[in-house]
């Protein structure tokens, strides 16, 4: 009888649901790593020639850093530093829809990290010295990023408002 009634007592809890600062954390961290994997593939087939590893390359000691191991560990940091910029979002441009903010997001992400922030990267050369095809595929990543970002953010600040809006509607209707 008291395992039946501790069973009900399971079913019966809701999960809270997560606030909106959770999801862009995880949206944040998710991009991050997602995007920066697909880098690390188009590194690999000598799409671009650029690794994720070039975030560890001036911080980190020893040799492990240029290999596989490097760029795997970059490729968690980028996720981590992707929360910020996810956040960034968030407090900026989270209640702009479409996509058209995201694709402008991660151009000027693009142009944050390659221009302004190159000087911190000693292996990557400056933007005019760079092949076309390591400007393309890196400018579209860090497009596709921002539009990953961008499009979920504005997408599930959208849910919450309209879920808060029909649930004072609900209970102004429950008050008449």
């Amino acid at each position: 009888m008291m395992a039946e009634q501790k069973g009900k007592l399971e079913q019966e809890k809701t999960e809270r649901p997560m606030t909106l600062i959770q999801k862009t954390i995880i949206i944040g961290f998710v991009g991050g790593v997602f995007w920066s994997l697909i880098g690390y593939l188009s590194y690999f087939f000598h799409f671009s020639e650029i690794s994720p590893n070039m975030f560890l390359i001036p911080w980190v000691a020893g040799d492990w850093k240029y290999g596989k191991a490097g760029n795997y560990a970059a490729i968690v940091l980028i996720g981590i530093i992707s929360i910020a910029a996810a956040l960034l979002y968030y407090a900026l441009l989270r209640n702009i829809c479409g996509m058209w903010a995201g694709i402008l997001y991660g151009a000027a992400l693009w142009m944050i990290v390659f221009y302004l922030f190159n000087p911190l990267f000693p292996n990557v050369q400056p933007v005019a010295d760079l092949e076309i095809n390591t400007i393309v595929t890196t400018l579209c990543l860090y497009i596709l990023y921002g539009v990953f970002v961008g499009y979920s953010i504005s997408f599930e600040t959208q849910e919450m408002n309209r879920l808060s809006s029909s649930s004072g509607k609900e209970a102004a209707n429950e008050g008449s």
